[in-house]
């Protein structure tokens, strides 16, 4: 998957947690889960997604490296991820 790819990813399935949210809006670097109001079952819903959708298994001790766009666009592209949606 492209950068491109991975970000269109990330941020349709922040959408599918917070719906009424507006993911794209938030900046690379910032917690994405504190600005779109993202409890810890949605953040948990989030990364079972992600991990269906591109085959990167996600280890809890790495979920701190992805609460920011930016760590998770490093994260997913550094462990291969490769499916589509």
């Amino acid at each position: 998957m492209t950068a491109a790819d991975l970000r269109a990813l990330i941020n349709e399935e922040l959408s599918n947690i917070a719906p009424e949210t507006s993911p794209a809006d938030v900046p690379d670097t910032d917690d994405f889960r504190s600005a779109l109001d993202i409890d810890s079952i949605g953040f948990l819903d989030f990364i079972i997604a992600l991990h269906a959708r591109t085959g990167v298994e996600i280890p809890e001790i790495d979920y701190p490296k992805l609460i920011t766009r930016a760590g998770l666009l490093a994260y997913l592209a550094a462990h291969g991820a490769t499916h589509g949606g």
